[in-house]
C-alpha cells in the first residue's frame, strides 16, 4: 500500500469512498515535530475543492487512472463527445465533469481525458489554446482609462480581456488554467 510520501501531482486517491484528484501538494518538514505532506484536492464527481493534510507515512488508497488522448467532437446538447482516435470508441463527458475546460474547446481539439473503471474523471487541456475574437468593441487610440484593456469575445463564446488594439477575426493565445490573454498569434 501506499503512503503520503507517494502523493504526485494528478494522483487519484479514494478517501472515504469518494475520488479525489491531487492538484497541488508540497511536502513540510518544519524545524519540530514531524513531517507532513499538505495538499490541495478535488472531488472527481462534485468539483469541491478542499485543502488537506497527511501526515508522513500515512498509508493512502491510490486509484488506478487510464489517461488518454482523446478528440472533442461536438456538443449535443448536454453533454460533450469526444472520441479515441485509435479506437473510435466514444466518449460522453458531462458538463460538471468538463468543468472550465468548456470554454476553451474546439471541434477536432484533442485533449486528454482520464478514466476510472470507465467512467471520465477530468479533463486536461493543453498549457494554452489559439482563439479567434469574434466579438470586441473598437479600441480608441490613447483611450487608457481602462487600463489598457477591453472585453472580447472568443469563438467558444467565453469573454477575456485583452489589449486595446485588437480587432474582430485576431487570433489569440490563451492561458486554459487562468483565461488570460498570453498574446496575439499571427497566421
Amino acid at each position: 500500500m501506499a503512503t503520503s510520501n507517494d502523493i504526485k501531482n494528478g494522483s487519484v486517491l479514494n478517501l472515504d469512498g469518494n475520488l479525489w484528484t491531487i492538484i497541488d501538494f508540497q511536502h513540510v518538514k518544519p524545524g519540530k515535530g514531524g513531517a507532513f505532506v499538505r495538499t490541495k484536492m478535488k472531488n472527481v464527481m462534485t468539483g469541491k475543492v478542499v485543502d488537506k493534510t497527511f501526515n508522513a507515512g500515512t498509508k493512502l488508497e491510490f486509484e488506478t487512472v487510464d489517461r488518454r488522448d482523446m478528440q472533442y467532437l461536438y456538443n449535443d446538447g448536454t453533454d460533450y463527445i469526444f472520441m479515441d482516435p485509435d479506437t473510435f470508441d466514444q466518449v460522453l463527458i458531462t458538463p460538471i465533469v468538463l468543468g472550465d475546460a468548456k470554454d476553451f474547446l474546439l471541434e477536432n481539439e484533442k485533449v486528454l481525458i482520464a478514466t476510472h473503471n470507465g467512467n471520465p474523471l477530468f479533463v486536461e487541456m493543453p498549457a494554452s489554446v489559439v482563439l479567434e475574437v469574434t466579438y470586441t468593441e473598437p479600441g480608441l487610440q490613447g483611450d487608457r482609462s481602462s487600463g489598457g484593456t477591453k472585453p472580447a469575445t472568443l469563438e467558444t463564446g467565453k469573454e477575456i480581456q485583452v489589449p486595446l488594439f485588437l480587432e474582430v477575426g485576431t487570433k489569440v493565445k490563451v492561458n486554459t488554467s487562468t483565461g488570460d490573454y498570453l498574446g496575439r498569434v499571427n497566421d
